[in-house]
């Protein structure tokens, strides 16, 4: 199973295995027991000249976004 990355108020970052349908649900704090959201980061898109504009990107599989002629979707 996939590992996600929580952030408690309280106690601060945490890792959680959890099932992919589950990923976005508050987690429970192993510190504190409090309801944790998800930490999500997105990654900057880099052209192909190596300039920061972005790329042309589609949506894929688990609202994950993927570059134009993906193989894995």
């Amino acid at each position: 199973m996939p590992v996600y990355d929580y952030e408690c108020s309280q106690c601060g970052a945490f890792e959680a295995v959890r099932r992919i349908a589950e990923r976005d649900e508050p987690a429970a704090c192993p510190g504190c027991g409090a309801t944790a959201g998800r930490v999500t980061i997105g990654a900057p898109s880099v052209g192909s000249s190596g300039s920061s504009q972005p790329v042309s990107e589609d949506v894929g599989s688990y609202g994950m976004r993927h570059r134009g002629g993906c193989p894995c979707c």
